[in-house]
């Protein structure tokens, strides 16, 4: 699947502020990306946004404990969950209760070294449930 929307938060100098998301994701994107936040709590996961001079943008690191489960990046009416699995567990993933769609997206997007890119855009609460589902599988793993 080929985006032809562009990463935002590309400015060092301006940090990815709650009114600054909200401005960039749209008001439903927005409740969207905090209905996840709000997810992450039980979970025990911990949220870093830091501007990553390789890709020129502000990424978000969620982590579980020391361990890297999704990076966040915000585009514009949506942030993107990327999750990294091994390709051995591909079979795996897919046999998650997961729409046909991010079925779909996840087998079309291209390995990363030996590991798979599982991608969620954050709209709705129903991608919400998607990419916990998908983080979920990957700190059990």
């Amino acid at each position: 699947m080929e985006t032809i929307n562009k990463i935002e938060l590309a400015d060092r100098q301006v940090f990815p502020s709650e009114a600054v998301l909200a401005g960039i994701l749209g008001d439903s994107s927005y409740q969207a990306y905090l209905m996840l936040l709000k997810r992450f709590e039980p979970l025990g996961l911990s949220v870093n946004w830091r501007y990553y001079t390789d890709g020129s943008a502000w990424l978000c690191k969620v982590q579980f404990k020391r361990r890297t489960i999704v990076w966040m990046s915000a585009w514009k009416g949506f942030m993107q969950a990327t999750l990294y699995v091994p390709k051995k567990c591909l079979e795996d993933v897919l046999a998650l209760d997961i729409a046909e769609a991010t079925r779909a997206r996840i087998l079309a997007t291209q390995n990363v070294g030996q590991s798979k890119p599982c991608i969620v855009d954050i709209t709705n609460s129903a991608a919400v449930d998607e990419c916990c589902k998908l983080i979920k599988y990957k700190i059990a793993s």
